[in-house]
């Protein structure tokens, strides 16, 4: 039991933040689950080696991103496909909110998952460069590539999602 001593708890604090996390990255409910499900049990299997890290997070992280890139039954992400958000009796403003966040998810959908993960860490978890880079245990160099080449393939397939107005209404 003293392998995984403070495991438990660990999950309890940052379970819903590696929640988000997995579900930037696969963009699909149950995926996300699987996801962080498998990215804890070979955690726990490794708790002390995270812990003597000094990072457990950025740990977690790390074997979340290599578990993605290493699934070996086909994933396939699915977006809801709307040409055009109708009017609810809600009001336009809430079918414009539900407009923005389909864009949004089209939008991620076409990023690789490393961006997708330095974009959530950078603008929804407020996350310096460096903290980035810690998370990931990368460096800061490629946290900036990341960000950059993720948002130019933003400004490309969605420029609406970078005017300020549209983020913060996108993220609530």
């Amino acid at each position: 039991m003293a392998d995984h001593e403070g495991f438990r708890e660990f999950v309890l604090a940052r379970g819903p933040a590696l929640s988000r996390t997995a579900f930037l990255l696969t963009g699909d409910h149950a995926l996300a689950e699987d996801l962080l499900q498998e990215t804890l049990v070979k955690t726990a299997a490794r708790w002390r080696r995270a812990m003597r890290d000094g990072n457990p997070e950025g740990y977690v992280r790390k074997i979340m991103l290599n578990q993605m890139r290493t699934w070996r039954r086909p994933r396939r992400l699915t977006f809801l496909t709307v040409g055009e958000v109708p009017e609810t009796a809600a009001g336009a403003d809430e079918a414009s909110q539900a407009e923005r966040k389909v864009l949004l998810k089209r939008a991620l959908a076409v990023l690789a998952p490393r961006q997708r993960v330095v974009l959530y860490l950078r603008f929804y978890e407020d996350l310096t460069e460096a903290e980035t880079a810690a998370q990931l245990d990368c460096s800061i160099g490629t946290v900036k590539r990341h960000a950059h080449d993720a948002l130019k393939r933003l400004r490309k397939v969605a420029p609406r999602l970078l005017a300020e107005s549209d983020i913060s209404e996108v993220r609530s």
